[in-house]
């Protein structure tokens, strides 16, 4: 349903905006990313429709015409759409749903988004109330300058991302097409800035991620008394698949992207890690290298292999029961070179033996973004511009975002956020005291804008 405001004061506002602000830029941002904070949209069960009014409000006070969707009850979508030339447009894509956050162990109200010692403090802070908050300010501010596009530029928030996005991004390419009709390229989540302890600079843009493969294995056999345990059982045949997965990790490999991403990387590095890192495919031949980057350095070790964590597991209901069916519950993350089914039989063929079935519960497809784009190019000159002798580099998230439904579509798809965080600085995305420095908020306010309009102004 498209939504207008036609009301004489709406006009005024609207014009009154677009020259006299006793706020800044930042100033208007640092409020809106509060007032985004205190909306409770944690999934579940998400309520992401408080975010779309709070998103319909502002459109409608700036006079943008806008559209709302409901993929179920309450998971609400909403996107605006600026219209300009014929080259192929920009989306900004972000979610508005957040992580459940155990009040318990935060130091404040964890939907406070109370200012403290130079910190914006709630959930959603980083992940990704705070980007998505730069995206609306980056929007509006093309609205009100007026100028001439070059391409359409569409602000789309959606639902869902937290649980795979199924009521957020996947729903709306299957129920609302035209959003993505005529789009070419994509910003998102995934990428970011990091000041280590020297002061170097380095903004890492997500052009791939690990695929997520999410699997039960099931097992079946015999029931009985605890007193009198058989030969098998479900819950032996469960622990003898686990045991080999286990004992047997996925052996090493190296794709394009992961190498990229380590080669810039070794720059920064001293005698201890750099030679490897700039050789990540010599490295990984060496076991003794392969073992310590898994001990000291587990993100990084989960860029060169297949991955599965154990995650949840189930028996029997009483101690003394030996149960017919047991299960585990496996998140799997495989890196884009190779499509879920082949990893899964491969998975198949190690524990056929054990009697364990394997369910698939959700599997996503592998795809890698180029970076001969304008898009890309204009992230390395403008952030190179702004923070002098920085550097860009592509990465490979070991986590997924909602880019993956975009790829699919052909759509050029890159993690950036300009926001710059400090050596050591605690952020606590999907932890305690989820934060985001106001200073560096700000910054990452004026950066963002200034890479979307090298990309969408001539």
């Amino acid at each position: 349903m498209k939504h207008y405001k036609t009301s004489i004061a709406s006009f005024i506002i609207m014009i009154w905006g677009s020259f006299s602000y006793s706020q800044t830029p930042e100033d208007e941002a640092v409020k809106w990313l509060q007032d985004l904070i205190r909306i409770d949209t944690i999934n579940p069960p998400g309520n992401e429709f408080r975010a779309v009014n709070f998103y319909a409000d502002i459109f409608e006070s700036e006079g943008i015409e806008y559209e709302t969707a409901e993929s179920a009850e309450g998971r609400g979508n909403i996107w605006a759409r600026l219209e300009g030339g014929n080259e192929p447009g920009l989306i900004l894509l972000q979610h508005t749903d957040v992580v459940p956050a155990e009040e318990e162990f935060w130091t404040i109200d964890p939907l406070s988004g109370d200012i403290r010692d130079g910190y914006i403090l709630g959930r959603g802070a980083r992940d990704m109330k705070g980007l998505g908050v730069i995206q609306l300010a980056t929007f509006l501010s093309l609205h009100r300058s007026g100028a001439e596009l070059n391409r359409d530029i569409i602000f789309l928030a959606t639902a869902d991302e937290e649980a795979g996005g199924f009521y957020g991004v996947d729903w709306l390419i299957k129920n609302r097409p035209e959003i993505f009709e005529g789009a070419g390229i994509l910003l998102n989540e995934g990428g970011g800035g990091s000041r280590n302890e020297e002061g170097d600079v380095v903004f890492g843009i997500e052009v791939t991620q690990k695929v997520p493969v999410w699997l039960r294995l099931n097992a079946i056999d015999t029931p009985g008394h605890g007193s009198s345990p058989r030969t098998t059982s479900s819950v032996t045949r469960i622990v003898q698949a686990l045991n080999i997965l286990l004992e047997n990790p996925f052996p090493p490999r190296i794709i394009g992207p992961v190498a990229e991403y380590f080669s810039e990387l070794s720059f920064d590095m001293d005698e201890e890690w750099g030679p490897s890192y700039a050789d990540i495919n010599t490295a990984i031949r060496d076991s003794a290298f392969v073992q310590k980057l898994h001990s000291s350095r587990p993100g990084h070790n989960s860029l060169i292999r297949d991955t599965c964590s154990m995650t949840r597991l189930s028996g029997s209901t009483k101690i003394n029961v030996i149960p017919p069916q047991a299960w585990a519950e496996l998140d799997c993350r495989i890196l884009p070179d190779k499509p879920s089914e082949q990893f899964i039989e491969e998975l198949e063929n190690m524990i056929d033996h054990t009697g364990v079935t394997i369910e698939t519960i959700m599997a996503f497809t592998p795809a890698i973004s180029e970076t001969n784009t304008r898009l890309f190019t204009a992230i390395e000159s403008v952030t190179q511009e702004l923070h002098p002798g920085s550097r860009v580099l592509p990465s490979v998230s070991t986590g997924f975002t909602d880019s993956h439904f975009t790829r699919d579509l052909g759509i050029v798809s890159y993690g950036f956020n300009p926001l710059i965080t400090e050596s050591g600085e605690h952020t606590g995305v999907h932890g305690n005291d989820e934060q985001v420095g106001e200073a560096a908020f700000r910054r990452a306010v004026n950066d963002f804008s200034a890479v979307v309009r090298n990309v969408v102004i001539d």
